[in-house]
């Protein structure tokens, strides 16, 4: 069972965490005693940015202060999350911060406390730090704890290796989410899902049993929140096979069924006064004579006929089954989520997600959300002349371009086409895979666009 992150209560034992700037080095003794200055100075502390020392008593017993290299420089903030490497250097025990900080600098340090706990340590013995910050002043306890056990969810779902998660265990995760937050699921699978879904059963035809998974949580009469997440537990390519190099991560392609989990979490813990319908579409894209082939038609839920000419372009294909199955509740807001394209990383690298919305007073809150939490997302042009490279000579469209320009631009394009109010619509092209280790991310899977978007969807769907 994961064991979700806390705050310190040990106030008074609580250590202090003081940031010191090279200027203030000359000062050391007065403010902190002569024996920190002498510490300081036979340990070679500079006051370098990032640079830590930990300062024992006198006595020796015990640590009387730990003093930090500041890491704000005029006009450039600190790295995101930057107290999340300092916490995961020190002894476990109670800490507190001290200094002057704004409102801001205050929850993301509460934040990045929270976030230094993670360890996906259910196949090794490997431990972290368990340092642990006292809330600072002005924090939201609740609101972190949530947003933290939601971003927790979601790095577990992705780590989890695909023969641990297939589509039976993420209904088996979404079952006991229901059941933990009072909810309902429904699971379609097999004929139904056949006849119903045609998308989904034919991209999950070759693996694991397929299955559509809708989770509905909330009050009637509040604002309906659809959000549709990329379940796809592992992805082989299908028969436009992957090289090895690109499918050793392709346990992430459930990335963004994970973020969606991790999402609604964070939105029940809080209980916004919102209706979650959360769908996803749960396969594998494997190989075997069931397999969908390159050239195949395919029909899907809305009636669109799609050729096939690449079957490594399968995650748009359940999302749009997906998309037209969510809009029979008229949700005032539509999100889609998925590890979508190669092309995202190319043009924005991992860290930065791109976004596609024609909505501009949603995509105002949202950029200003992902500016003001640092969970960053630069918005993308539905640029609609690009829609010519989807035509097929036989089908309705193609699922995927024959050139390689644009390719993230052109799927959210392909994904338009079963969307009925597109300014109700927001699609995110995800990676959720942290190459190598940062503060507050250690190497693996990661959420992105969650706090953006728990930071603007009451704005936008609460008032």
């Amino acid at each position: 069972m994961r064991v979700f992150p806390e705050f310190a209560t040990e106030r008074k034992t609580a250590i202090p965490i003081h940031l010191v700037r090279q200027k203030d080095l000359k000062n050391l003794g007065k403010n902190f005693g002569e024996f920190a200055a002498r510490w300081a100075k036979i340990s070679g502390f500079v006051g370098k940015s990032g640079q830590m020392l930990a300062v024992p008593e006198q006595s020796g017993s015990n640590l009387s202060a730990v003093l930090v290299g500041d890491p704000r420089v005029k006009g450039v903030p600190a790295e995101r999350f930057f107290l999340a490497s300092i916490l995961q250097k020190l002894a476990t025990g109670s800490y507190r911060l001290e200094g002057d900080f704004n409102q801001q600098e205050r929850d993301e340090a509460a934040l990045a406390s929270l976030l230094a706990q993670y360890q996906f340590d259910r196949y090794s013995k490997r431990k972290v730090s368990q340092a642990k910050l006292i809330l600072p002043e002005g924090c939201e306890r609740d609101r972190l704890l949530a947003i933290a056990a939601g971003e927790f969810v979601t790095r577990d779902l992705i780590n989890q290796p695909a023969s641990h998660l297939r589509p039976a265990e993420l209904e088996a995760v979404m079952a006991e989410l229901a059941d933990v937050h009072k909810a309902q699921l429904s699971v379609i699978k097999g004929k139904r899902l056949r006849d119903e879904f045609p998308l989904v059963h034919a991209v999950g035809a070759a693996g694991s049993p397929p299955r559509f998974l809708d989770f509905r949580w909330g009050r009637s009469g509040d604002p309906k929140l659809a959000i549709i997440g990329k379940g796809v537990c592992f992805d082989t390519g299908g028969l436009n096979i992957k090289p090895s190099r690109s499918m050793g991560l392709m346990k992430k392609d459930m990335g963004g069924a994970a973020v969606a989990i991790g999402l609604a979490k964070m939105i029940m813990i809080m209980r916004l006064r919102l209706q979650i319908q959360l769908l996803i579409p749960a396969v594998e894209n494997a190989i075997s004579d069931h397999a969908m082939r390159p050239g195949d038609v395919l029909n899907s839920r809305a009636g669109l006929t799609i050729e096939v000419t690449n079957t490594d372009a399968e995650g748009r294909l359940i999302l749009a089954d997906a998309i037209e199955y969510a809009q029979q509740d008229s949700p005032d807001l539509l999100l889609t989520l998925a590890t979508l394209t190669g092309a995202a990383r190319v043009a924005l690298g991992p860290e930065i997600v791109p976004f596609y919305s024609k909505n501009d007073e949603f995509s105002a809150m949202l950029e200003n959300a992902a500016h003001s939490v640092r969970d960053p997302l630069w918005r993308m042009p539905l640029w609609q002349p690009y829609d010519a490279m989807l035509q097929s000579n036989i089908a309705d469209c193609v699922n995927a371009t024959k050139s390689g320009f644009a390719g993230s631009i052109t799927a959210a394009l392909f994904l338009q086409k079963f969307v009925k109010q597109p300014d109700r619509w927001a699609h995110f092209d995800l990676y959720c895979w942290q190459n190598v280790s940062r503060p507050g991310r250690l190497k693996g899977g990661i959420g992105q666009a969650s706090r953006a978007l728990i930071e603007a969807l009451p704005k936008a769907l609460c008032r």
